[in-house]
């Protein structure tokens, strides 16, 4: 598994929101975006603390197909409760999330595993 398991969920995810925010007309709001972002980077900075814990609770199949579950729970969901700012929030952390990967591939950011 690894990171190509983690960019491949994220992009399905990804796909997900944005189906979901073009489904029923959803504008992304910049501030939530940028909130969905600064999320996603504070979790890998607290996860990398536990990194070897985190990676293997995370390299299960049942908690990563889990996790994909309740992204579309929560892409439905906030489809029709507040799009603009749930799906937002959702297509902000994945996108940056995908680009934390992305940074890591090309070792332009150092492995989470030697933060602390």
């Amino acid at each position: 598994m690894g990171e190509r398991t983690d960019a491949a969920l994220a992009l399905v995810a990804l796909a997900v929101f944005v189906g979901s925010a073009v489904l029923v007309d959803a504008s992304l709001s910049p501030p939530f975006l940028v909130g969905g972002g600064l999320s996603t980077l504070a979790f890998e900075l607290l996860a990398a603390r536990a990194y070897e814990l985190v990676r293997r609770y995370w390299e299960r199949r049942s908690v990563q197909l889990a996790s994909l579950a309740v992204a579309v729970g929560v892409a439905a969901v906030g489809a029709r409760v507040a799009p603009g700012p749930v799906l937002s929030l959702c297509c902000g952390a994945t996108i940056t999330y995908l680009a934390f990967l992305a940074l890591v591939q090309l070792g332009i950011v150092p492995s989470p595993r030697t933060w602390w």
